[in-house]
């Protein structure tokens, strides 16, 4: 080859030439590569609990509940009404994959106050990267696609999982566990990876807000705790409850509670007022019979795609105020 010919030869960019990731998600990737190898384990963690649970740890349940004769109209002092040994084995199995996929949000929270966002700006390393050839707007926005990227591959499949265990043997469930307890309503819909979402989002505000490590990483990681128990307790009211009234008192599970009392025999509502069989107060407050307000297991959907359309609305907001904290210090256009 010529000299005048090796002149005019292209040279392949750096991408072409090593075949690897590079730029900004190269970079956040290398410098976050502990924290990606713990969500890969985590993932494969809990994905393994809920296959194990799926799979051998239902059969020998389902196995040992057909030797105990409880499987066809057993009565409780046939000793029915307690789990055996394989049976508390997979009902730890739900119990460890459902809290598992309900603590992501709280640890992610975590991971983007305190390290991702928090320990860069404490640190400086964000302020030289801005002085490179990367603007703060464009470093802030790595912050948020790349991690919720991963979080959304992780997040789906897991969710997927434990509709698969949840769906496979309703005789093991029994009265032990039901739709709407709250883990269980989490990882069954869309709102595992929204909470996740959201976790992300708050987190890089706190950094944002605290610009130091250690606070970012405790304001999050209790804010966020304290955030899925306020929704928990917010979720009854987000759709319009069905009510049953009966002349006596309730016995069995309906579904999601909202309300409950005694009703008088003008349809009066008493909402403070149980009386039971106790003639007494059924004579002094006229009452002939109890209500119950509560969701039905066809109100899941309703309930998860509102709680989800609440919470992208919030992530959003958080992202945004993120990226106008950012363009306020720095003068960025964002």
């Amino acid at each position: 080859m010529t000299a005048t010919a090796a002149l005019a030869a292209p040279e392949r960019p750096a991408a072409q030439r090593t075949g690897r990731l590079h730029g900004l998600t190269w970079t956040l990737l290398r410098v976050h590569r502990a924290a990606l190898w713990f969500w890969l384990l985590y993932v494969a963690v809990v994905a393994v609990v809920l296959l194990w649970t799926y799979g051998p740890g239902a059969n020998a349940a389902m196995d040992e509940l057909m030797r105990s004769g409880c499987r066809d109209g057993g009565m409780p002092n046939l000793g029915c009404d307690e789990l055996g040994t394989h049976g508390a084995r997979w009902d730890s199995g739900v119990a460890l994959g459902s809290s598992m996929i309900a603590l992501a949000p709280i640890m992610i929270a975590t991971w983007a106050g305190g390290s991702l966002i928090g320990r860069e700006l404490e640190d400086g390393t964000a302020q030289l990267a801005w002085t490179q050839s990367v603007s703060p707007a464009r470093w802030l926005a790595a912050k948020l696609a790349v991690p919720a990227v991963l979080i959304v591959a992780g997040m789906l499949p897991l969710t997927l999982l434990h509709r698969m265990m949840w769906t496979a043997d309703p005789e093991l469930r029994g009265d032990s566990w039901n739709w709407s307890d709250s883990q269980i309503f989490n990882a069954n819909g869309v709102l595992a990876t929204v909470y996740a979402l959201f976790g992300l989002a708050f987190g890089v505000l706190v950094g944002m807000v605290a610009r130091r490590s250690a606070p970012a990483l405790g304001v999050s990681m209790f804010s966020t705790g304290f955030g899925l128990q306020y929704f928990q307790s917010l979720r009854p009211h987000l759709w319009a409850a069905e009510t049953r009234k009966v002349t006596g008192e309730f016995s069995g599970y309906l579904g999601l509670p909202v309300g409950e009392g005694s009703y008088t025999s003008t349809g009066a509502r008493l909402p403070d007022v149980l009386c039971g069989d106790r003639a007494a107060c059924l004579t002094r407050n006229d009452v002939v019979g109890e209500y119950r307000d509560y969701h039905p297991a066809s109100h899941f959907w309703p309930l998860q795609l509102v709680e989800t359309g609440i919470l992208l609305a919030l992530t959003a907001v958080a992202a945004l105020i993120a990226f106008a904290l950012l363009k306020r210090r720095t003068g960025a256009s964002v």
